[in-house]
């Protein structure tokens, strides 16, 4: 299978990237834009591409193989992750933190993310330390800390003008996720919804809680309505609760991922923003 390899960085200049490119011996190169290059016909053993790999993270730049002719007319659909995927936040530490309580919270976010806590035991504990919090606080956080990815507006342009469908699926909330899917005319999404009672937080969630299985059986829901496989899917994620939904795509992207997501997924964006997968898919 004759492989190409994309090199980019929001940083990187042609120099380096053409230093780069000549590890794998490249049959010719293509520049796709100020920080990005495409070599085609790559040397992909293992070696190479650990060579290579190194080398890029060192000068942080983001280095992908993959199959020549993968483009983004392969695919019908873009699921994603929300928190620190999609967007720059946590949700669930910002409303932590109009509680004080976004480092106990935190905390425990990452040792989730990471893959030592289950996710569904980590979000009960979480969501248990927010009880007695104003609804308001919902609001607050979307209008004043979320922000999108960089790249985000670009990538989900594109991936509209293909004809590709979008889902949002998180094991965030359906404050969010339900603002976002409205905002940017996504298609699809699925999320964990918080108890509200009077106006306050109970602690609890209403409702299954939308864990690694639920978001990779949303996955397959959506693409049987599509009428499509799987491997007609891309999925991007972050953290451990992503690996089960990344397992069955035809092609995983980890993006500012945690490394036992970086080690499993098809395509890494350590460095570039979400539309970075534009070029990979060029």
């Amino acid at each position: 299978m004759t492989m190409k390899l994309i090199l980019q960085g929001p940083g990187a200049d042609m120099a380096t990237l053409n230093r780069l490119a000549a590890l794998a011996a490249p049959a010719g190169t293509r520049e796709l834009s100020r920080h990005a290059l495409r070599c085609d016909s790559v040397q992909a053993d293992a070696a190479t591409r650990q060579a290579v790999e190194a080398a890029a993270l060192a000068a942080r730049i983001d280095a992908t193989f993959i199959a020549s002719a993968t483009t983004l007319a392969d695919f019908g659909l873009l699921a994603m992750d929300m928190d620190s995927t999609l967007i720059t936040i946590e949700c669930i530490d910002e409303i932590a933190d109009m509680q004080g309580l976004k480092p106990q919270v935190a905390a425990i976010t990452e040792a989730a993310m990471r893959g030592e806590i289950g996710f569904a035991d980590s979000l009960r504990r979480r969501v248990a330390l927010l009880a007695g919090l104003s609804a308001d606080a919902l609001q607050r956080v979307y209008e004043e800390r979320l922000q999108l990815s960089p790249g985000a507006e670009t990538l989900l342009a594109a991936v509209k003008a293909a004809n590709i469908q979008t889902l949002l699926v998180s094991g965030g909330f359906t404050f969010f996720t339900d603002h976002l899917r409205a905002r940017l005319g996504l298609d699809y999404s699925n999320a964990n919804t918080l108890e509200i009672v009077d106006g306050k937080l109970t602690g609890h969630v209403a409702g299954a809680i939308v864990d690694a299985e639920a978001k990779r059986d949303t996955v397959k829901l959506v693409c049987d309505e599509l009428a499509i496989h799987p491997s007609q899917a891309i999925v991007m994620g972050d953290g451990a609760n992503d690996l089960q939904m990344m397992s069955i795509a035809g092609l995983s992207v980890a993006f500012r991922a945690k490394p036992v997501v970086r080690q499993q997924a098809d395509v890494a964006l350590n460095f570039s923003g979400l539309d970075g997968l534009l070029h990979v898919l060029a």
